[in-house]
């Protein structure tokens, strides 16, 4: 229990800091031209957010200046006014000063408009300095106040229009949508930035879905001073709907071009638009056939009926080796060499050899990939044995694996037939299992980044069937079923959620022995915290072995640090969950603990300090990994 309350108060503690203040400290001076930044407390007719920049002089300046006004527009001022720019001509004159300070006003209120003030006074004036040193220019600012958007008028022209007094009920639908999202609805604050972006926004929408020759015939912002108030029209002119015609692949030499064309997401014909461009270049880029790839339309309007789509490619290396380090405390440090062949005898495979030597586990394994078929699948053959040493226990596996998978954007699938061997030894026994096991995965990501996501959910489902040997010559079949799932849920700033779950199960026989590699343990970083890695499952001979049936959940609670630390996180989690040899002997088991997230450069690092309850110790737990 003492060890429990000192972890609440470490939670308390992660969870209120670093970063639990955007702001630390003073703010630093302007830089570049401005000598000195002070803000003042007193009053202006601008609003309460009004203060004071000033520009000191010194040797490099021949005269200081003040600007007085919200601050906003003192950035602005400050940034622009010829007043602040020529400060650094140390020689310049009286006259030329002047000149400047004169013509301060207009200028101010030009710079002022495009931010919505367009009844701005302004005054400028030169104070001398009693003591004989550099004048001081002087500018006040009273904005008046922000005008505001009036009235909106769209009008489309081109094939969008011609189709949507056709009566076409799908672009009727986008056409209102199209103005439903436009920011600059009535009532809105008017800058010449926010209407330079909604246009920006609602053509890069109107061009990404079919009309990729899509401009403004017009567009128009017509100001009321008197009334501040801005009203704005466009006239959009739709140009031709595009539609795919012939696909052209670029730059190979030695890989044939039905392989860009095997990925090819999308039909001749099809109306074109920008997401199924971007998913043919992600396709191309997963395959690691190619260095570089970029994947544009011809936008020539005359042929937009078929549209020509051009693929161009850098393929990558022939042969590569890489090296990787990293350390969880799962299986402590590892180190790890790869090597890839593309095109070996010049066959259409990828062949990639691996080793990969830990503390605790050790794999080695050969990989022949087919390059991709028409329908998106490639054909896989591997071979693979490794060791692991975790529970008490020792375990020896060896697979012979023929299948076939595809990789697309959300939606992974791989299905093979196995051989599968394991031996595993105890103090006491040892014993080796064999099957033949036929096995479908489905795994399929809706979040908002893959490397590190904050919203969404990732699914994983397994279902195979096969026919087990054991070690008492007994035989028979068995199925295996796994299904995983994690939720994240941005909650009020700056706080995330993270829901996850599994659930398993081998179908079988009491009697019958199934490969251990098939059944399931829990404990470690990804599953129950608090707990070693693999240590949480049915006991035999005095270590823990695999289990027929599983279930873990985790709860966690993530707080995003601000200012410098914002790719750091804080974490507070509560895992529970065991496996056994049937759901009449599941017993969970709990684990409670804080830690930090890290997002960085070489991908996500994780510490965590956890509480396992039925241990009644604190375990930490760190994973991070790099590849070169």
């Amino acid at each position: 229990m003492p060890a429990l309350i000192g972890l609440l108060m470490l939670l308390a503690a992660a969870l209120s800091a670093p970063g639990a203040s955007a702001q630390t400290g003073p703010q630093s001076a302007e830089q570049g031209t401005e000598d000195s930044h002070t803000e003042s407390a007193e009053p202006q007719r601008s609003g309460s957010d009004s203060g004071v920049t000033t520009l000191r002089a010194d040797d490099k300046h021949a005269y200081g200046l003040e600007v007085r006004g919200p601050d906003a527009l003192r950035k602005l001022l400050v940034r622009h006014l010829d007043l602040a720019r020529f400060r650094e001509q140390a020689d310049i004159s009286d006259v030329e000063i002047g000149r400047l300070i004169a013509a301060a006003p207009a200028q101010a209120k030009s710079l002022l408009e495009t931010e919505g003030y367009f009844n701005a006074q302004i005054d400028a004036r030169r104070v001398e300095d009693p003591a004989g040193g550099a004048p001081m220019v002087q500018v006040q600012v009273d904005p008046g106040p922000q005008a505001r958007i009036g009235r909106v008028q769209f009008d489309m022209q081109g094939a969008f229009a011609e189709a949507l007094q056709a009566g076409d009920p799908a672009l009727e639908r986008r056409w209102r949508g199209l103005q439903a999202r436009w920011p600059l609805k009535s009532g809105a604050a008017f800058s010449q930035a926010a209407w330079a972006g909604a246009k920006n926004t609602l053509l890069a929408s109107l061009r990404s879905r079919g009309y990729a020759s899509a401009d403004y015939a017009g567009t128009g912002a017509q100001v009321d001073a008197k009334d501040n108030t801005v009203r704005l029209s466009l006239v959009i002119d739709s140009g031709p709907l595009f539609r795919i015609g012939e696909v052209r692949i670029e730059g190979l030499e030695r890989t044939p071009q039905d392989v860009a064309r095997n990925l090819i997401p999308f039909n001749i014909g099809d109306p074109y638009s920008e997401k199924i461009l971007l998913d043919y270049q992600e396709a191309l880029q997963r395959t690691n056939l190619y260095e570089g790839v970029a994947v544009e339309l011809d936008l020539d309007p005359a042929r937009a009926g078929e549209a020509v789509v051009l693929a161009r490619l850098r393929e990558n290396t022939l042969q590569s080796a890489t090296t990787s380090i990293g350390y969880s405390t799962n299986t402590g440090p590892r180190f790890g060499l790869g090597y890839t062949h593309r095109r070996p005898f010049g066959q259409d495979v990828v062949a990639s050899a691996r080793l990969q030597v830990g503390g605790e586990e050790r794999l080695a394994g050969f990989d022949l990939l087919g390059y991709p078929q028409e329908n998106g699948y490639s054909n896989l053959f591997s071979l693979q044995a490794d060791t692991l040493d975790a529970g008490g226990a020792r375990t020896d596996t060896q697979r012979a694996r023929l299948g076939r998978t595809r990789a697309t954007e959300r939606i992974d699938r791989l299905y093979y037939f196995e051989f599968i061997r394991t031996t595993l030894e105890t103090d006491t026994r040892r014993t080796t299992n064999k099957a033949l096991y036929g096995n479908y995965e489905w795994v399929r990501r809706d979040v908002n980044n893959i490397v590190f996501p904050t919203r969404g959910l990732i699914l994983s489902a397994q279902a195979g069937a096969g026919y087990a040997l054991d070690d008492d010559d007994e035989r028979g079949p068995f199925a295996r079923l796994y299904l995983q799932g994690t939720w994240f849920q941005p909650l009020p700033r700056p706080w995330l959620l993270q829901v996850r779950g599994e659930v398993a199960q081998v179908i079988k026989r009491d009697s019958l022995g199934v490969p251990d590699a098939l059944l399931f343990r829990a404990g470690g970083d990804n599953s129950v915290r608090g707990y070693g890695y693999r240590e949480l499952g049915p006991v035999r001979d005095g270590a823990v072995v695999g289990g027929p049936v599983l279930a873990t959940g985790t709860v966690e609670v993530l707080r995003r640090f601000s200012g410098d630390w914002r790719d750091w996180y804080g974490a507070g989690f509560i895992d529970a969950g065991n496996a056994a040899n049937d759901w009449g002997d599941y017993e969970p088991v709990f684990g409670y603990g804080v830690g930090v997230r890290w997002r960085s450069p070489i991908g996500p690092l994780r510490v965590d300090l956890a509480y396992g309850q039925e241990v009644g110790s604190v375990r930490l737990h760190i994973s991070v990994g790099a590849t070169f």
